[in-house]
């Protein structure tokens, strides 16, 4: 499949975006029909209802059904106050708050009624779990988002979450390698920055590794003793840890490039461009019309020119093809569509018992 691709849909395969509206514009048909884009990620902003958002996904997977290779249909849904579901949904508690009741089966269910509730809405990819450590002395960039303070709470319930994503036909990604966990700054605003990277920071990745985790997530931190002026995001040295270290032989994807960490310390189209020079499998972007035209174009450019490697594109595209194979992913697929009464009631038992059991500890 990859030899009969052009170079422009193979740097096509290598991104995921984000929409600006609630509807399919002709910025998003372009990328989907002229560029032949990997996948999309959706977020609160771009429905209103539950029969938007189905309506929003039947229409993304219509349009890209004239292309070869399926669409990712991407969410980060976490629970907590990372929420991405329409009003109709009750919310699942923190990640932190059911990791702390000790109960992995309690977790494992809440992983098991979000990869229900994504796949059979249409969704097929999802940003969590979070692999992250809580440090209580660092700010809330982090916070409740993970699953405890020490990586081997971090490691049991974040896998277990992962695998039960899996189970639905969800791809996961976790992130936000090689670990945020010490830092103060929250990169939507500022670059998080720590002095050097503990052993106990990479072992839940390293567990997920070792458990089948398909798609790791490079966060913008900045490791003040790599010796480099790089965050993890735009950093060789972190891609070659992963793929030599720890053996890593799936997808790596970058953090939003829009967020300011990046916007305005490197500059958005500086750091798509680098994005691909290090060796990154994807990007996940949401910039203007013009400024992500003028990168991919750029981009397209300095492989035609030598200035990155053929080679290290298709090995990149083979890795996305492959994974979307695995979870056979099918644009032509009818949505399912949740129950949402049931869903709600399953979530509406989890919240509950994490609340009692709260008030048995106090």
């Amino acid at each position: 499949m990859i030899e009969n691709l052009s170079l422009r849909e193979k740097i096509g395969q290598m991104l995921i975006v984000g929409l600006d509206s609630n509807i399919i514009n002709e910025r998003i048909k372009n990328l989907i029909l002229n560029y032949k884009i990997s996948g999309v990620i959706l977020y609160r902003k771009n429905f209103n209802t539950y029969e938007d958002m189905v309506k929003l996904i039947s229409e993304l997977k219509q349009l890209n059904s004239k292309n070869k290779i399926p669409l990712f249909i991407a969410v980060d849904q976490e629970g907590g106050r990372v929420n991405r579901m329409p009003p109709e949904f009750h919310n699942l508690l923190s990640a932190y708050k059911l990791a702390n009741t000790k109960n992995l089966d309690l977790v494992r269910t809440a992983g098991d009624v979000t990869g229900e509730m994504l796949s059979k809405s249409g969704f097929n990819m999802n940003f969590a779990p979070v692999l992250d450590i809580l440090r209580k002395d660092t700010t809330e960039s982090i916070g409740n988002r993970c699953f405890g303070e020490n990586a081997e709470d971090v490691s049991k319930y974040g896998i277990e979450t992962m695998k039960q994503l899996q189970k639905h036909k969800i791809v996961s990604v976790i992130k936000h390698f090689p670990g945020q966990g010490k830092a103060r700054a929250d990169a939507h605003f500022l670059l998080p920055t720590v002095n050097k990277i503990e052993n106990q920071d990479t072992l839940p990745f390293q567990n997920a590794i070792k458990n089948g985790a398909d798609i790791i997530m490079l966060g913008h931190l900045l490791v003040k003793d790599t010796r480099k002026i790089y965050p993890a995001s735009l950093s060789k040295k972190m891609i070659r840890k992963l793929r030599l270290k720890y053996h890593f032989k799936g997808v790596i994807i970058t953090d939003d490039l829009k967020m300011k960490a990046i916007k305005y310390i490197y500059g958005t189209k500086w750091a798509f461009k680098k994005a691909f020079y290090v060796g990154n499998d994807m990007v996940l972007f949401r910039f203007n019309k013009k400024e992500e035209i003028e990168s991919i174009e750029s981009v397209i450019k300095l492989v035609e020119r030598g200035k990155i490697k053929q080679r290290r594109i298709d090995k990149s595209v083979k890795r996305v093809i492959e994974l979307k194979k695995k979870y056979g992913l099918d644009d032509n697929s009818k949505i399912e569509k949740c129950n949402i009464e049931e869903i709600n009631k399953k979530i509406d038992d989890i919240n509950e018992f994490v609340n009692n059991y709260k008030k048995e500890i106090l």
